[in-house]
């Protein structure tokens, strides 16, 4: 079992930038890749970024490239994401999972934490 722990997700404005972290514990967070996804209220939850286990592979839907990045740190068993320029759209809960690199549907991730909610106003 890997447990799963997001922070980071307040009220911002628009333009404003945020860190999110993904704090990992329980089952060896070796070896897996990570993911964030995020869920707007009535809406789907989708693949926003994913990172591979070493940090040296990274995936990134449309909607966000060049404005999020995604890190980790396997010392501290900690992925991060970075999100710049934020938009109202931006709005959602925010996910991150673990589970295998390149999978970018929620069904192909095994483990999920609670989320935390990110708000952008306009």
């Amino acid at each position: 079992q890997v447990q799963l722990v997001e922070s980071g997700g307040r009220l911002v404005q628009a333009g404003d930038s945020l860190r999110l972290s993904c704090a990992a514990s329980g089952r060896t967070f070796v070896g897996y890749a990570m993911g964030w996804f995020r869920q707007a209220p009535g809406k789907e939850r989708v693949f926003v970024a994913a990172i591979n286990w070493s940090g040296s592979g990274t995936l990134y839907a449309d909607s966000v490239k060049g404005r999020f990045t995604i890190s980790r740190d396997n010392s501290k068993k900690t992925v991060y994401l970075r999100m710049s320029s934020l938009k109202p759209s931006d709005t959602a809960v925010y996910y991150c999972a673990a589970g295998p690199y390149g999978e970018t549907r929620p069904n192909g991730y095994g483990y999920w934490g609670q989320g935390t909610q990110v708000t952008v106003s306009s």
